[in-house]
């Protein structure tokens, strides 16, 4: 791994924008540094890694995660969630711990939510019954970001969603009074509503004293209500 991490680090170096930094950090309202560099450029650098070191195992897959994850760097951190979101093939239950702490410890939307839809979402498409469990403990859970990755890890399913389980989870954190909770159902409600707008309508009208007026409006943004 000190490799890929002296790659890494070095290309990041070079790629720096001192002058962007901080300005990246309070869009963000973080405390994490940040090297500066945009995301077209971190994007590309990603690809270039994942070309040059590409892991051979699940142990491997799993270690080059931990190794960027565990730098201090913001830029650091959205690459890990890209070598985790970019081999499928590694992308299995048997991973979801390391999941569940990227999305414990990022703590943030811009971390967790590639996390959230783009990587455990795919686990949850794949091994329904195994997931369900566990997603059922985080939507109750007292960490926040938990209960936010338990609603919009389906963002991605279209036809193939859970919608009782996408319902279930919506009414149950309806009360909420937490802004990115709130965010979340809205969120997926919408995003549903692509597939099935008719269900999601239903929901919205049988539920709407229920909802928050943030839930509801995100919900309804394309919808005839």
């Amino acid at each position: 791994m000190a490799e890929l991490v002296e790659y890494v680090q070095s290309e990041l170096r070079r790629l720096a924008d001192p002058e962007k930094a901080p300005q990246m950090a309070a869009y963000l309202k973080t405390d994490m540094p940040f090297y500066g560099v945009q995301t077209p450029a971190r994007r590309a650098l990603g690809r270039d890694l994942r070309k040059q070191f590409p892991p051979q195992s699940a142990a491997e897959y799993r270690s080059q995660i931990e190794a960027l994850w565990q730098l201090p760097h913001r830029e650091e951190k959205y690459l890990a969630i890209g070598v985790a979101a970019a081999h499928r093939d590694f992308i299995t239950f048997e991973q979801i711990d390391l999941y569940q702490r990227l999305v414990s410890e990022g703590a943030w939307w811009d971390l967790v939510d590639a996390v959230a839809s783009g990587i455990i979402g795919k686990v949850v498409l794949n091994e329904r019954s195994r997931m369900r469990p566990l997603l059922d403990e985080w939507i109750d859970c007292d960490d926040m970001w938990l209960r936010r990755t338990a609603i919009i890890c389906q963002l991605e399913h279209k036809d193939q969603t859970d919608v009782d389980m996408l319902f279930d989870y919506c009414r149950r954190r309806s009360f909420e009074k937490e802004f990115f909770i709130r965010k979340a159902i809205g969120w997926a409600l919408r995003q549903y509503a692509r597939t099935d707008p008719e269900a999601v309508t239903g929901f919205l009208i049988e539920h709407r004293e229920q909802l928050s007026g943030l839930s509801f409006r995100e919900a309804a943004k394309h919808l005839s209500l």
